[in-house]
């Protein structure tokens, strides 16, 4: 199994959900993710309140820096979604840190798979472990 990727130092990474910045991780999201453009502030605080979230923390200004969100049922399944690094930390490794972190806090749980869905950043989750699905084509999904 992949280790996990070292957080760069001078930040932290927590799941208390007490720590998320919504207000900045919404801004993050409607703003600059190409799968969240133009989300509704109230549509992210319910993912996010339905969701185990982690945030990345400046340890120093305790700033968040990224965000990551699962959707879980904490037996079989969970889906890892919503990761954003700002801008202004990009190249310090914390998103493949952020991966690796999810993943090693998800283990305990016994899940069977963790699944991502990524547009251009395909490297950064294979040195957390993530690889491209072995069979795409038994995969469906319903968009609305």
């Amino acid at each position: 199994m992949t280790d996990t990727p070292p957080l760069a130092e001078g930040y932290e990474i927590s799941a208390d959900p007490d720590r998320i910045d919504a207000e900045c991780v919404h801004r993050w999201l409607s703003t600059d993710a190409y799968w969240a453009l133009g989300r509704p502030r109230e549509q992210q605080d319910r993912a996010i309140e339905g969701s185990l979230s982690f945030g990345v923390y400046d340890t120093v200004s305790e700033e968040q820096v990224a965000y990551a969100r699962v959707i879980t049922d904490r037996a079989t399944f969970a889906w890892l979604c919503d990761v954003y690094v700002d801008p202004s930390v990009r190249g310090k490794g914390i998103g493949t840190a952020l991966a690796g972190a999810v993943r090693e806090h998800l283990r305990p749980y016994g899940l069977r798979r963790i699944l991502l869905a990524t547009h251009d950043a395909h490297g950064v989750y294979e040195k957390a472990g993530f690889a491209a699905l072995e069979k795409p084509d038994q995969w469906m999904a319903l968009v609305f």
